[in-house]
């Protein structure tokens, strides 16, 4: 097998083994690469199928066209989606990305929690990355998170040999990562060789793209004449700048992020 394949293997069978183990499983969806990618391996997981219900955390300041995506992929792959928000008593309280702490944690955090409470789910897919940010190379490919949602980034279970821990305790729900050994150029990769359908505003129009996709006002495009996924690629590769550099929350104190994911941020 090539790289891409033996990435792709590992992944379909963490996301085989967690759906083996737990009865309430679901997937974060964000609308963006990795998780399109994560939610195009569920499909060949399960054999063009996904079994279990596909969150998507609507902050309510979302670009339009990632609203355009995710309904056109609901449409076309005939997912259960589940639309998890906070936005009402956001608004009500005044809480917007001008405190972007307190709006992580009530507009995503908060709703994720309730929606978590609601279905009663014991664990979640997210497609996450190691090399997307320091913060998340502390990560398990099975990673746990107390009845609060708070995730204790010293005190990590040990992953030798592809042994993972899966058993979750008590009130606990775990976070399962199956891309978590992938790079942005591997996405990009992938998704050339699968052909997949990805949100067109990654891709430069005016001589401007997006990396990394958020909320509407926290999410900064790049210059860039990369109009493809081959040109994409070739500017990865190249570039040394962070992938989420133009993130707002990764601009703030160096331990933002540890501290938003730390409270269950993804």
């Amino acid at each position: 097998m090539d790289h891409l394949e033996q990435l792709e293997s590992q992944s379909i069978y963490i996301i085989r083994e967690a759906y083996k183990k737990f009865k309430k499983l679901a997937m974060l969806w964000s609308v963006g690469k990795d998780s399109t990618v994560l939610l195009w391996l569920v499909k060949k997981a399960f054999f063009g199928k996904v079994p279990f219900p596909v969150i998507h955390i609507d902050t309510g300041f979302k670009f339009k066209e990632m609203y355009e995506f995710r309904d056109w992929c609901v449409k076309k792959w005939d997912l259960n989606l589940i639309v998890a928000s906070k936005q009402k008593e956001a608004d009500e309280k005044g809480i917007g990305p001008e405190a972007k702490l307190e709006c992580c944690t009530l507009r995503k955090t908060e709703a994720l929690k309730e929606c978590i409470a609601e279905h009663k789910f014991e664990a979640l897919l997210l497609g996450i990355r190691r090399d997307e940010h320091g913060v998340r190379a502390k990560e398990r490919v099975f990673s746990p998170r107390n009845v609060d949602f708070q995730w204790n980034y010293k005190d990590q279970p040990p992953e030798l040999w592809d042994q993972f821990k899966t058993q979750k305790e008590h009130e606990q729900h775990l976070r399962v990562h199956p891309l978590l050994q992938w790079t942005e150029t591997d996405v990009w990769n992938y998704v050339k060789r699968e052909k997949l359908p990805i949100n067109p505003l990654y891709f430069a129009k005016n001589n401007k793209r997006y990396r990394s996709l958020g909320c509407v006002p926290c999410t900064n495009p790049i210059e860039s004449k990369a109009d493809d996924v081959d040109k994409i690629i070739t500017e990865v590769m190249e570039n040394k700048t962070s992938e989420r550099s133009g993130r707002a929350q990764d601009k703030e104190e160096a331990n933002a992020m540890q501290k938003l994911r730390s409270l269950g941020y993804m």
